[in-house]
C-alpha cells in the first residue's frame, strides 16, 4: 500500500467517523481542532483503523494518537514493520 493510499484511507475514516468534510481535514487535524473528536469517537477511530489496516495499537500508543499526523506516522510504521 502506498503512503498516499494510506493517507486517503485515514482521511476517509476520519471524515466518516467525525462527520467532517474531507476537504476540512489535514495532517494538522487533531482532538484540539475538531470538536467532534471526543474520547468515544477516538476509540471508534482506533478500532476502525485497526480493522481497515489489519494492525493493532497498544494501550500506551492510543493515548498519543491525538492528531492525523500521529495516526498516519503510527499506521505507516506498523505497515512497514
Amino acid at each position: 500500500m502506498t503512503a498516499l493510499n494510506t493517507m486517503d484511507k485515514l482521511f476517509a475514516i476520519l471524515s466518516s467517523l467525525l462527520n467532517v468534510p474531507r476537504d476540512q481535514l489535514g495532517l494538522e487535524s487533531s482532538k484540539e481542532t475538531i470538536q467532534q473528536w471526543d474520547s468515544l469517537k477516538h476509540m471508534h477511530l482506533v478500532m476502525a483503523l485497526e480493522e481497515e489496516f489489519g494492525i493493532e495499537f497498544d494501550d500506551n500508543e492510543v493515548a498519543h494518537l491525538s492528531s492525523a499526523a500521529a495516526l498516519l506516522d503510527s499506521i505507516n510504521g506498523k505497515l512497514d514493520a
